[in-house]
């Protein structure tokens, strides 16, 4: 059995029995009845993740997964290729936005070399950035696959491995960098969820209606060369996705198999949670689907993993785990509920007349 599969065995369902208490405290609250919404709903899956009455949330850290693409010669951005490794120098020199927003949530971040197509030896001997390179960026999948199985498989194990060295914290989050991700992120949406092209291909970096149309029109070659299966996740990741995707695919199922809740950020990092839910379909029982993207094709993705109501909705189309960040402030929140508001018997309040 490989690191993959055993890996998978110790993801199990949301415990019951907890979930149980934590809704039956909840329901006792000096509030009027379910008065805090979808944070009380939050807290109950807290608590069920974490087999815990007080789920540990202290200890947070954005993972930011970076990678390049061999689509962008098609055309699909209006950024070149060379701005990835730019932007991970940012990152490391805490300027970005996901540095910025971590700070604010109180997480660290750390940024992972998937598959960046530069030399970054340098940020690796200063352990500025954690190296799990793959390849110096994925093939162009309008012309064939991204990568071979065994590389798709090595990914994946790549983001286990980073969700293991991160135990001591309580709360990890996806995030992403690379540019031309959006394309592969589109295929692979378009091929899990069964939506069109047009109904999840949306403008990435900012493409105007030319350049939307070309992008349109290069997934469907893509699609048409490459034709995964869309229940075999290594096979959709190997076909058309992208060494972060994989990255992020295995920081979420190392997540669950810790029993620690995972934050997914926007499209890319929704599109690793596809392939993490297609390979073991326990792993939705640990993903909080942080935000909804202006990426058209997000809500689909999230409504697959079973998520209609993200935290958040905030017309965000950054990445880098920065939805995620902001979501690790309603997260704390739910917990508080929990473990900080009075009951009824507890404050001495009398309920109302039932």
């Amino acid at each position: 059995m490989n690191f993959l599969e055993q890996t998978c065995q110790k993801i199990f369902p949301q415990d019951s029995e907890f979930r149980d208490k934590a809704k039956a405290r909840l329901e006792q609250l000096a509030l009027p009845h379910w008065a805090l919404g979808d944070l009380m709903d939050l807290a109950i899956d807290l608590a069920g993740i974490t087999r815990s009455m007080q789920p540990p949330c202290q200890r947070k850290a954005v993972v930011t997964m970076a990678a390049d693409h061999g689509v962008v010669v098609e055309g699909v951005s209006r950024f070149p290729q060379e701005v990835t490794v730019q932007m991970v120098h940012n990152f490391v020199a805490g300027g970005a936005g996901i540095n910025a927003l971590a700070r604010q949530a109180g997480a660290d971040v750390y940024v992972v070399d998937m598959g960046v197509n530069g030399d970054l030896q340098e940020l690796y001997r200063s352990g500025r950035v954690i190296n799990k390179k793959v390849g110096p960026g994925t093939g162009n999948i309008a012309r064939g696959p991204a990568m071979s199985i065994a590389n798709a498989r090595r990914a994946v194990e790549a983001g286990i491995e980073v969700a293991y060295d991160l135990h001591d914290y309580d709360v990890l989050a996806t995030g992403d960098m690379g540019i031309g991700n959006t394309t592969p992120s589109s295929a692979i949406a378009a091929v899990i969820t069964g939506r069109s092209l047009e109904e999840v291909t949306g403008r990435g970096t900012g493409l105007d209606d030319e350049q939307l149309q070309r992008k349109l029109a290069v997934l469907r070659s893509i699609l048409a060369i490459n034709r995964p299966d869309p229940h075999n996740g290594l096979e959709v990741l190997a076909g058309v996705g992208g060494f972060e995707i994989g990255g992020i695919a295995g920081l979420i199922i190392g997540a669950a198999a810790q029993r620690k809740p995972v934050l997914v950020d926007g499209l890319i990092s929704t599109a690793g949670a596809l392939i993490a839910y297609r390979i073991e379909p326990f792993v939705r029982d640990y993903i909080i689907c942080s935000h909804r993207s202006m990426e058209p094709g997000h809500k689909y993705m999230q409504e697959t993993l079973g998520c209609a109501r993200p935290l958040l909705d905030l017309n965000l189309r950054l990445g880098e785990g920065t939805g995620a960040a902001l979501a690790m402030n309603i997260v704390a929140a739910a917990r508080a509920v929990l473990v900080e508001v009075s009951t009824f018997a507890e404050a001495a309040v009398a309920q109302a007349d039932k």
